[in-house]
């Protein structure tokens, strides 16, 4: 479906725009000079947030492209050489870039890198990049998202709170770090992604009352997926810090949820394989995942017996003991003396 529609909206019944047209280099711009930056603005009026500019590549070598919204259907058609680039730039935006058909290929900060069909690309504003132009058909959706509008989403939610704080901190807070994420897809992803992508660009191109909020929600739930079903990848320093987080919060998740927390809650919770914890836990603690929750567990039984009056039977099965004799076992291996005589000590 979203193949079908980026096709349409490029197609030559919207209004064929010759390669001299002045809105071409806003669409796409060759490249003019090995040493200019462009710095692109943000194209749209303050109350539209986001716009969508579609790619169609064929295989000869004609490029044909539009943006939405737009007052009225257009299609721009560009003839380029194989191999040829886009002019070195950088966005005043935030730009998040989806393949849907064929590869694509861009030259981000000195690196060249090969974007597959599904996978998606998060480029922070000031991060230096060009497009390159190859005779295979491609078909590529860039969406423009204004700062506000990306802070916004941030703010929503969609993700838990830590790894928002880190993307936010990634792609705005550090504005001396230029950045992107490349995003790959997880089982099953895709179907799901494309689904919102093409309610998204139906809207854009509709701009009727209410398309911002609209708009704004299918952003909350592509962020939602990019966050719970994509994998992206990262440098060392990022990727350290990023397991720091991840492991901070699925730590405070055990804690709040130590009585009858299990690896499944996890995996449904934080959207990774049962084996990610494993090693995610040995790394931080040097612990087995069976080993860290029952020192948790130990340690609330400590608390409340030198601070709540309840028997040591209640308070075992507080923690998530059911069996009191193994409680015993444990927490005597632990504290050198049973629970009872260490309430006595305490």
């Amino acid at each position: 479906m979203l193949s079908d529609l980026c096709q349409q909206v490029t197609s030559s019944d919207q209004g064929l725009l010759p390669a001299d047209h002045k809105l071409g280099p806003r669409l796409v711009c060759p490249e003019y000079s090995k040493s200019v930056q462009e710095v692109k603005t943000y194209p749209l009026l303050e109350q539209d947030r986001i716009f969508a500019l579609c790619w169609n590549i064929d295989s000869a070598q004609n490029l044909y492209a539009t943006m939405q919204p737009a007052p009225s259907p257009f299609c721009y058609q560009l003839p380029f050489s194989s191999g040829e680039k886009t002019q070195l730039h950088t966005h005043d935006y935030i730009e998040l870039t989806y393949v849907v058909e064929g590869e694509f290929r861009q030259r981000i900060l000195g690196k060249d890198i090969i974007f597959s069909k599904g996978d998606l690309c998060l480029i922070d504003k000031n991060c230096l990049h060009q497009d390159y132009l190859l005779d295979q058909p491609a078909i590529i959706l860039f969406l423009g998202i204004a700062n506000d509008m990306f802070a916004e989403i941030m703010d929503e939610n969609v993700t838990t709170q830590k790894i928002i704080s880190f993307l936010q901190s990634a792609l705005l807070k550090q504005k001396d770090v230029q950045q992107y994420l490349h995003f790959r897809p997880g089982a099953d992803a895709t179907e799901a992604l494309e689904d919102c992508l093409y309610l998204l660009l139906k809207e854009l191109c509709s701009n009727t009352i209410g398309s911002r909020y609209i708009c704004k929600g299918l952003l909350l739930r592509i962020f939602r997926l990019l966050s719970t079903t994509y994998e992206f990848s990262l440098s060392r320093e990022q990727r350290k810090t990023m397991n720091w987080i991840i492991f901070e919060e699925v730590s405070e998740y055990i804690q709040q949820h130590s009585a009858d927390i299990t690896i499944q809650q996890l995996v449904d919770t934080f959207h990774f394989q049962e084996d990610y914890f494993n090693r995610l836990i040995k790394a931080k603690t040097g612990m087995t995942y069976s080993a860290y929750v029952q020192k948790i567990r130990l340690e609330k039984a400590e608390h409340l017996l030198t601070t709540s009056p309840k028997s040591v039977e209640e308070i075992a099965d507080i923690v998530g003991y059911h069996n009191k004799g193994y409680f015993y076992k444990i927490f005597q291996k632990r504290y050198g003396m049973p629970p009872s005589q260490y309430r006595k000590k305490g």
